[in-house]
C-alpha cells in the first residue's frame, strides 16, 4: 500500500513539473511572437487589467470589480477582431512548432536563385532604384500575389531589374516570389502600424514589416534614397546590410543542403525549444 502511494505522489510531482513547463514554454512561446508588435500592448494592458481585478477583489471595491468584469466580457470580441493578424499568425507558429515542413529543394537551384537576387540588388543599390521583394516561404503569399500584376517569370537579375526601373508600369510596388519563380508584381503588401518604427522608414520599409508580421516571408528592400539594402523577415527590420551579409543571409534561408532522414537527428520540441531560448537571448 505503501509502495502505491509513493507511486502516486511521485505521478502527481511529474504531473505538477510538466504542468510548470508546459506554461513556461506557451509564455515563453507568446512573448517571443508578439515581441516588437502591437499586440505586445495588449499583453500589457492584459497585465494592468489582471492587477486591478485583483486589487478591487482585495479591497472590495464593488463598482471597480463590475467594471472590469464587464470590460473583460466585451474587450474579448474587440480583441479577437483588432488583433485578427496577430493571432492567426500565433496560431500558425504553434501549430508549426517541431513539425517545420519546408520544401526543400537542390543546392544549386539555391545557390543561383541568391546568385541573381544579389547581382539586381547590388545593381539597383548602386543606382538608388528602389525596390521591394519579398519571397515565400512557409505563409503562402497567394492573397498578396493576386493584388499585383501577373508575371509567372523565371528569377533573372535583368528581370528583376527592368521590374523597378522608375517610370515603368511595374515599378511601384512589391515583387512576389513564390517556389522559385517571379509570381507578380506591383502587388500590395500590409503596412506596419507599429508605432515603434522609425520615423525615418518609407513606405516601402513600413511594408516589409508589415508583411514579416503576418507571414514568414523573406522581404528584400533598397532605399531610393540611401541605396542602403534591408531585409524584414520574422518581425525584425536588418537595416543596411554589407554584401557579404546580405548574401550570408539568403544563403542561410535558401541555399539548402540533402536533409538527413535518419530520424534520430530530428530535434524534439523540448531541443527546439531550448535552441529559441538560446537563440533569444543571443539578440
Amino acid at each position: 500500500m505503501s509502495f502505491d502511494l509513493e507511486n502516486l505522489i511521485s505521478w502527481r510531482n511529474a504531473a505538477n513539473l510538466l504542468d510548470i513547463v508546459l506554461v513556461w514554454y506557451l509564455v515563453y512561446k507568446l512573448i517571443f511572437i508578439l515581441k516588437g508588435t502591437r499586440a505586445i500592448q495588449l499583453l500589457q494592458g492584459v497585465l494592468i487589467v489582471v492587477l486591478m481585478k485583483l486589487i478591487a477583489v482585495f479591497l472590495q471595491l464593488g463598482t471597480i470589480d463590475w467594471i472590469i468584469n464587464q470590460v473583460v466580457r466585451w474587450g474579448v470580441v474587440a480583441v479577437i477582431i483588432i488583433f485578427q493578424p496577430e493571432i492567426r499568425r500565433g496560431l500558425e507558429h504553434l501549430g508549426k512548432a517541431g513539425f517545420r515542413n519546408r520544401s526543400k529543394t537542390l543546392m544549386r537551384t539555391g545557390e543561383m536563385f541568391v546568385q541573381e537576387i544579389d547581382k539586381a540588388i547590388q545593381y539597383m543599390a548602386r543606382r538608388k532604384i528602389g525596390a521591394l521583394i519579398s519571397v515565400e516561404l512557409n505563409d503562402s503569399l497567394e492573397e498578396y500575389a493576386r493584388t499585383g500584376i501577373a508575371v509567372n517569370g523565371s528569377i533573372s537579375n535583368q528581370l528583376l531589374i527592368n521590374i523597378f526601373i522608375p517610370n515603368t508600369p511595374l515599378h511601384d510596388g512589391a515583387v512576389i516570389i513564390q517556389d522559385f519563380k517571379i509570381t507578380s508584381a506591383a502587388s500590395y503588401l500590409p503596412l506596419s502600424e507599429n508605432p515603434l518604427i522609425s520615423k525615418d522608414l518609407g513606405t516601402r520599409h513600413r511594408a516589409a514589416i508589415g508583411l514579416s508580421e503576418v507571414t514568414d516571408a523573406v522581404t528584400i528592400i533598397v532605399s531610393e534614397e540611401t541605396g542602403g539594402v534591408s531585409i524584414a523577415h520574422q518581425n525584425k527590420l536588418h537595416r543596411d546590410m554589407s554584401r557579404e551579409d546580405f548574401v550570408a543571409y539568403l544563403t542561410e534561408q535558401f541555399v539548402i543542403e540533402e536533409e538527413d532522414d535518419d530520424e534520430d537527428n530530428k530535434p524534439n520540441l523540448l531541443q527546439e525549444f531550448f535552441d529559441n531560448l538560446k537563440w533569444g537571448n543571443s539578440e
